[in-house]
């Protein structure tokens, strides 16, 4: 038995062994509990989650546009669809909205990020050399990959055009805020679809490694219809009177 069991409690164990399929999902999320030190409460969400079946997913340019082994692993990290369901936003909202409320979450949304990510800052600044200055939407830093991570939210369907802004930024983010010890930067678009022949040809002629996925809005509807439909003691007591 491997040494790196001893390091997962009893209670993860159980959880682990119940719920995944093959040997190894099981040393899938053995591995990520020792990583992020999770409790047993965060390992069921991720399970819930499908973390599993859903890191690695996200649609990415990674393989033309950065070296080996750092293709693989940022491949790896990314996921798709990510879960927001721990928002409580409500039909309709913007994108500033969206950004507002993972702010507010920011300790869960990096839980549904993954391991390794460290928050940098929301609209943080780029200043160019002329005085113009361009706000990303956030910027993250992250410890395995030895890069920054911006990220561009869309409450849209994927357009071409998201692609170029995003390569344009993963560019200014390698000028002003890249050290000579960090890896390039990568670019994350988070949208609400795409098509992926759509993201295939918008891929061609960038020239920065970028990542485009989607999340997931069923449960924040489900709260949303929940909250506007009646419930039955209403429905009864409307009857009543």
């Amino acid at each position: 038995m491997p040494q790196k069991f001893a390091l997962v409690p009893w209670g993860h164990h159980i959880e682990i062994m119940a719920k995944s399929k093959t040997v190894n999902e099981a040393l899938f999320y053995i591995n990520e509990v020792i990583a992020g030190n999770w409790s047993r409460a965060t390992l069921m969400n991720m399970q819930k989650a499908s973390l599993y079946e859903k890191r690695g997913k996200a649609q990415t340019n990674f393989n033309d546009k950065l070296p080996q082994p750092q293709d693989e692993l940022a491949q790896e990290i990314l996921k798709g669809p990510y879960n927001f369901d721990f928002l409580t936003l409500r039909e309709p909202y913007n994108e500033h909205m969206l950004e507002e409320a993972l702010e507010h979450n920011i300790r869960r949304f990096l839980l549904e990020l993954g391991t390794g990510f460290a928050y940098v800052g929301s609209q943080m600044e780029l200043r160019m050399p002329g005085g113009t200055s361009y706000f990303p939407d956030m910027v993250f830093y992250h410890t395995k990959l030895k890069c920054y991570v911006v990220l561009e939210l869309k409450v849209v369907k994927f357009e071409p055009e998201f692609a170029g802004k995003l390569n344009f930024y993963v560019s200014a983010a390698d000028h002003l805020l890249k050290d000579d010890n960090d890896n390039p930067s990568i670019g994350l678009l988070v949208c609400k679809s795409k098509n992926e022949t759509v993201v295939k040809w918008a891929f061609e002629g960038i020239d920065r490694p970028l990542g485009i996925a989607t999340y997931e809005l069923d449960e924040v509807l489900k709260k949303t219809l929940a909250e506007k439909l009646p419930s039955i003691e209403d429905i009864e007591n409307a009857i009543e009177e």
